[in-house]
């Protein structure tokens, strides 16, 4: 088998419906082939039988046949290399060649009147040819790169030419300007004498070649024809024509289709329908992959359809079929199908939508009794919907979903014959508002911490975390909120979180101080504090500020190697970080811890006593207490900030402070609700209390100071005053 490839787009013979010519490679070899039937048969173009001199050319089919050069012109001054005109049918004149291929040597000028079947040779030489007198004449002016002083013009189709001088010097020919429908038959000639001269324009009136106006014995018919078939694309077609000759100038209204008969359908009249493929002996078959006996989606049972045959009218083809259609579409009775081809989409195409918002399923059935098909949609939430038709369900089927996730729905087909699912899964979403970064204040040098990114709100969704750490050149990527770092070198250290969703990147930043040694201890509040409590980051700052200063001015402590924390949440907590000087901490480890001690004792004294207090608001004050006391680098500080870890350990130390109070001083603390079991059959050193999280703990009276010592200890404070810081 060689090689067939089409290498022109084809071109359309103006006047002439279905007709079109085309150039083919084959086997290697560039030829011109022509369809009369819009492209269902393709044929080689018979050659003339005579040079442009008379002498016998002896070109036989398939072997050797006529080539032409099917460039059109894009300047409108200049013909093509191939023309032809809807006012002259069957008129087609070009640039080619005899042989068996396409060449650009040995090129010619060919002609044909009667739509292709029979060519001849105009000239040896390529010129630029034109239609005159509303098709009527020929105007030919030679390709030529030397100036010219004569046209050709014929008014037999070619078959004369008679030769007149346009000008008295030669004249390079640019161009040349026409209305070839016009009336005061006109043309001009553009171009210049030399190649320095100016522009020359020559107006030629050619009415004179013409002695009066064609009437009715002027004209003769002519059969359309392909090779002795007088049927083209369905119908017998006879067209009108002047008598070759004849001097005398056509009129732009007269008729050029005398009569057109329509023709019996024949299976070129028809293309291949969709999934039939043309067989050697012309007829269309169904295709290895293409089951004829599918009933089209829309059929069902009460109604019946068109089958096609395998074939298609070509368009603009007027045939006719006779009582018996062969080639037509059949009407046939529809038979009931299970449904088959069930698809679920959204309308938008999209697999995510926010929630709280419309979202629009489609359903579509590729096969199946549709009237009688029931659909069933599972929407994931719990809730489905039944309809009793598929048309239903044309306009889209909506949906509010109220919660985040990933949903699977499930659409249902079902009939009397059998069913088809279909499934996507939805993932909705809500927009991230904003993320805290959750990390202790001071950590220690070399071990371990962890660092939580708190979103809000907080439900399920597709999160990516970006962490940067101090100036690094790439972050770490996490999928989860939370990501452990250890810190190498001592100084201040930023960690930045940045938050992707859907689109949107939201970030926090945090400035940790790193640290061999500190000290650490845990503050809780006045219960007051919670209810003014508004959970924001900068309120925090404020208070941790106020604290910090009431801590330096209590114990005379700096306050720059004082931190104060505090954390996200209710109750309201907090930590104090006391920090060595950092002058002496390198070259006297054991020093500096001991000093950290001392100062850790101070702090745990002021505390305990109740000593620092600041005004919230008016007539609202709030004492600091000391909670905890954690010993860096001993205990690995990423421990303490554990968020659920750090307030259970709050509530139970809270809890055991209040059950003490109460039982042994019989005192009500307004700020501390507690509500307390006893029983005879528990332990007498053992006080069953319930916390603000409503979790049991049990406290030994034996680990607390005798009522003695706490008597002693409350005079003191009295009678020492206390320390009050302003909140700023």
């Amino acid at each position: 088998m060689g090689c067939h490839k089409w290498i022109d787009l084809k071109t359309r013979v103006e006047g002439i419906h279905g007709m079109y010519l085309t150039n083919k490679l084959i086997d290697n070899r560039v030829k011109t082939f022509i369809t009369y039937d819009k492209g269902q048969t393709w044929a080689l173009l018979p050659a003339p039988t005579t040079d442009v001199l008379g002498n016998n050319l002896h070109c036989v089919l398939p072997f050797c046949s006529l080539h032409l050069h099917l460039e059109m012109s894009e300047n409108p001054y200049t013909s093509g290399r191939i023309s032809s005109k809807d006012s002259v049918p069957g008129i087609v004149i070009a640039t080619g060649n005899i042989g068996t291929e396409l060449s650009s040597t040995n090129l010619g000028m060919f002609i044909t009147s009667d739509a292709a079947n029979t060519w001849r040779q105009i000239f040896e030489e390529e010129h630029s040819v034109w239609f005159l007198d509303n098709g009527g004449a020929l105007l030919a002016v030679l390709h030529s790169n030397t100036p010219l002083r004569h046209l050709w013009i014929s008014l037999d189709e070619g078959k004369k030419w008679t030769r007149h001088s346009f000008s008295l010097a030669p004249l390079y020919v640019d161009g040349v300007m026409m209305e070839p429908e016009a009336e005061n038959h006109i043309i001009t000639f553009f171009g210049h004498f030399s190649h320095r001269s100016e522009w020359q324009l020559i107006k030629i009136d050619y009415k004179g070649i013409f002695s009066r106006r064609c009437m009715d014995g002027d004209y003769q018919t002519w059969h359309l024809h392909n090779k002795a078939e007088p049927c083209v694309m369905g119908e017998k077609q006879v067209y009108m024509k002047r008598r070759p000759g004849n001097r005398c100038m056509l009129t732009q209204d007269y008729s050029r289709i005398y009569s057109s008969e329509p023709c019996p359908c024949r299976s070129y009249d028809f293309e291949c329908d969709y999934g039939f493929d043309r067989q050697s002996d012309g007829k269309c078959s169904p295709a290895f992959w293409f089951n004829p006996n599918t009933t089209t989606k829309s059929c069902s049972t009460s109604q019946s359809f068109l089958n096609s045959t395998g074939y298609r009218k070509v368009l603009s083809n007027n045939c006719k079929e006779g009582g018996r259609s062969v080639f037509s579409p059949r009407r046939q009775a529809c038979q009931p199908s299970p449904p088959r081809g069930l698809r679920l989409s959204t309308s938008q195409g999209e697999l995510a939508a926010p929630a709280g918002t419309n979202v629009t399923f489609l359903v579509r059935l590729d096969q199946g009794d549709s009237q009688k098909t029931h659909i069933q949609l599972h929407f994931g939430d719990g809730i489905k919907i039944t309809y009793s038709n598929l048309s239903r369900t044309s306009d889209g089927i909506k949906h509010v979903y109220s919660a985040t996730g990933i949903y699977r729905v499930t659409a249902l087909a079902e009939n009397s014959q059998g069913s088809d699912s279909s499934t996507l899964f939805l993932h909705i979403t809500s927009p991230v508002e904003r993320v805290h970064l959750s990390a202790p204040m001071v950590v220690s040098r070399q071990r371990e911490v962890n660092l939580t990114a708190v979103v809000w709100p907080s439900h399920s969704r597709t999160l990516t975390f970006f962490w940067w750490f101090d100036n690094s050149s790439e972050p770490r990527i996490t999928l989860e909120g939370t990501v452990s770092h250890t810190f190498q070198s001592e100084g201040t250290s930023k960690v930045t979180v940045q938050l992707s969703s859907g689109g949107v990147v939201i970030q926090d930043s945090k400035r940790i101080t790193v640290k061999e040694l500190f000290k650490s201890l845990l503050l809780s509040f006045s219960p007051a504090l919670d209810d003014h409590n508004p959970d924001i980051g900068e309120w925090r700052a404020d208070v941790g500020r106020v604290v910090r200063r009431a801590l330096a001015q209590a114990s005379g402590f700096p306050a720059d190697r004082l931190l104060v924390s505090l954390y996200p949440g209710l109750p309201t907590v907090g930590e104090l970080f006391i920090l060595p000087d950092t002058h002496t901490q390198s070259e006297h480890k054991k020093s500096t811890q001991e000093a950290l001690e001392r100062v850790s004792d101070t702090f745990i004294n002021v505390l305990n006593q109740g000593l620092i207090q600041f005004e919230l608001k008016p007539e609202v004050r709030i004492i600091v207490y000391m909670t905890q006391q954690t010993l860096a680098p001993h205990v690995d500080p990423g421990s303490i900030h554990s968020g659920p870890a750090l307030l259970m350990l709050l509530s139970v130390v809270s809890v055991g402070l209040a059950a003490f109070f109460i039982y042994k001083f019989k005192r009500k603390i307004p700020w501390i609700h507690v509500q307390a079991e006893d029983s005879q059959e528990k332990d007498p050193e053992v006080i069953s209390t319930v916390g603000q999280n409503d979790s049991m703990s049990k406290v030994k009276l034996s680990e607390f100071p005798s009522q003695k010592d706490l008597l002693e200890k409350e005079l003191e404070i009295r009678s020492r005053g206390r320390c009050e810081a302003p909140l700023i």
